[in-house]
């Protein structure tokens, strides 16, 4: 399945009032079968010690994916939620921004699986790895 292509201003705008905009996650980059989103290491996503909070990765990973299957629906007929999530946690950083890229490995008619790669942006230096799948459910 190829990604609908949007402008990156309109993936952007939905993201208004959620925790997205609170963790300054952005959406950089869409191609026809990835995502990339860029967010700040700083006091909103540290945690105690000044690193990066494996949370706030797990929420880049579920915000990379939900926003990928968003463009891979119909919105008007249905919706995407998280299902299972998980990450490995390979290397600490405490400034700066990191890099996210979210490639589509399936996409089914109920389910999709996405593979996150965070990276720290100007090294390239491997993150966190995660995989998401998501439910694809009808609204009501």
């Amino acid at each position: 399945m190829t990604l609908k292509q949007v402008p990156l201003s309109l993936i952007n705008s939905m993201n208004k009032n959620t925790l997205i905009e609170v963790l300054g996650i952005e959406c950089v980059e869409l191609g026809n079968d990835y995502i990339k989103s860029r967010m700040p290491v700083d006091h909103r996503t540290h945690q105690p010690m000044g690193l990066l909070h494996g949370g706030a990765s797990a929420a880049l990973i579920e915000s990379i994916g939900s926003m990928g299957s968003t463009l891979l629906i119909d919105l008007n007929k249905y919706q995407p939620v998280g299902l299972e999530i998980n990450c490995n946690h390979i290397g600490g950083i405490s400034s700066g921004f990191v890099i996210a890229t979210g490639k589509i490995v399936h996409a089914g008619k109920r389910s999709h699986v996405w593979q996150v790669d965070i990276h720290e942006e100007h090294t390239k230096r491997l993150i966190c790895t995660g995989r998401l799948t998501v439910m694809i459910i009808e609204k009501k």
